[in-house]
């Protein structure tokens, strides 16, 4: 029988559809499940007439790969890929790979990179983005690890991988280690960042001006088709205009607000805190979902802490909705700011090298945060390989100065109405510290030394100095 190229364990949906994906690019792939009923259903139904090859335990799944072995693991992140690893080693050689495909924390692919070179493996941490449509279809693949093993795997994942409008496949080699996996990290971060932005868009629009989700869903497919062209924007207009099956109401009408969350996000903000990278909208972004979660206490405290009724003028409300596009528009380009800048200084940090153009270019097509937005970073990265933000490359300077005043218009008008829209006033906050020569912290700094002793510098003379403050 013929050996196959490449092993996929985990047969939920992207590691199925990630199967599918291989064997239609002409390559013969091997699939193993811990539960034998999956891999069969999977066998006798989607795969029955593709050339892949279902296992049924480590011993024949090694049995049925070429050398090099090819094993990626499409498993839930954390312990059950140590299991994994732990299971399947015994089958292995020195000189065969292993491929973590999960949203793995990138300390962890560190780890499991250092034990498994040591016994002689190849190791990959290699993000994946897009969803089961992208798992099928094309996804980004963002890995990071061992030189040797990308190469055995590179026309695999570049024949796998999404394709951008000039064909370019969006998978590159990233750098060692965990460098994958910290850029599918920022990559969710943005992500989330994304969303809640979209969201507070949505929220204003819907309860400031009592727009329907019909009316809704129309715009935000106008928007689609200009500058906040993207996969969250696209999406956001077809949930906008889906009436639930059961009630035949606006599908959000029916959906608890409560935002789930993975960690991603989380892991991005704290590890952006350990790096001292300032993250804020981010941030504002992994809180929000926090405080979504507290429904309980939300709905409670609806009835007895009274905030201000959102009221609009009509004749106005064509100038906010125009105001939201473009703050919307600014409030995404400072928060993808934010996110190259973590990776700049975590690509120092841990010597991963990130080429960031690169990162831009991978992501352009297959993956969540994917927007026409991402050929412009590339673009600026391309101008200047060493910029230090997004926001000092000409382009973004002009395009970040000439809609401030929409992003201020739009925030205010929400502080106003008493709609929160925490995530947008997170991204004008950097932007307006970002671009402050002196910042109050000269009177922090006084304060910590004021009853701490901890020492300032002075803007007059190097050094450290202490002040003996009276105190009574």
């Amino acid at each position: 029988m013929e050996k196959a190229v490449f092993g996929i364990v985990g047969m939920g949906v992207m590691g199925r559809n990630l199967a599918l994906n291989i064997a239609n690019h002409g390559y013969t792939a091997a699939v193993y499940n811990r539960t034998d009923s999956k891999t069969t259903d999977f066998i006798e139904g989607p795969a029955k007439y593709k050339e892949i090859i279902g296992t049924y335990s480590y011993k024949e799944l090694a049995a049925a790969l070429e050398k090099p072995r090819r094993i990626m693991m499409m498993v839930k992140a954390g312990p059950a890929v140590d299991a994994v690893i732990k299971d399947v080693k015994p089958y292995l050689e020195k000189g065969d790979i292993l491929i973590d495909g999960g949203n793995s924390f990138y300390q962890d692919t560190e780890r499991r990179t250092k034990a498994l070179n040591a016994e002689g493996f190849h190791y990959l941490g290699a993000g994946v983005s897009g969803g089961e449509e992208g798992a099928l279809h094309g996804p980004s693949l963002m890995p990071g690890g061992d030189v040797e093993a990308w190469k055995a795997v590179e026309e695999i994942f570049n024949a796998a991988a999404a394709k951008a409008d000039d064909g370019e496949a969006c998978v590159a080699y990233l750098g060692p280690r965990g460098a994958g996996h910290y850029v599918k990290m920022v990559h969710n971060g943005i992500e989330y960042g994304d969303m809640q932005l979209i969201a507070e868009a949505y929220d204003l629009l819907h309860r400031g001006l009592g727009m329907s989700d019909e009316l809704l869903g129309e715009l935000f497919s106008e928007w689609n088709d200009d500058f906040l062209s993207s996969y969250l924007v696209e999406i956001t207009a077809d949930i906008l205009k889906t009436k639930d099956a059961a009630t035949g109401e606006p599908i959000l009408s029916v959906i608890l607000d409560d935002a789930k969350q993975k960690g991603t996000g989380k892991w991005t903000s704290q590890d952006a805190m350990d790096l001292g990278a300032p993250t804020h909208t981010i941030n504002a972004a992994v809180s929000s979902r926090i405080i979504s979660s507290m429904k309980e206490q939300r709905v409670e405290a609806s009835e007895i802490l009274k905030g201000p009724v959102p009221n609009f003028k009509e004749d106005e409300k064509d100038q906010l909705i125009e105001a939201v596009k473009h703050a919307l528009y600014a409030s995404k380009i400072i928060s993808y700011a934010q996110g190259f800048g973590l990776l700049s200084l975590a690509s120092a940090e841990y010597e991963y090298g990130l080429d960031l153009r690169t990162v831009a270019k991978i992501w352009r097509a297959g993956c969540i945060i994917r927007a026409d937005l991402l050929d412009d970073i590339m673009s600026a990265f391309e101008r200047n390989r060493d910029l230090s933000n997004m926001l000092l490359d000409e382009q973004f300077k002009e395009e970040i100065v000439l809609r401030q005043g929409a992003m201020r218009y739009v925030i205010s008008t929400a502080v106003g109405m008493g709609i929160p829209i925490y995530t947008m006033s997170a991204a004008l906050g950097y932007f307006d510290a970002f671009r402050t020569a002196r910042l109050p912290a000269n009177l922090t700094q006084a304060q910590r030394d004021y009853f701490g002793a901890h020492t300032y510098r002075r803007l007059d003379r190097e050094g450290s100095f202490h002040t003996e403050w009276q105190k009574d």
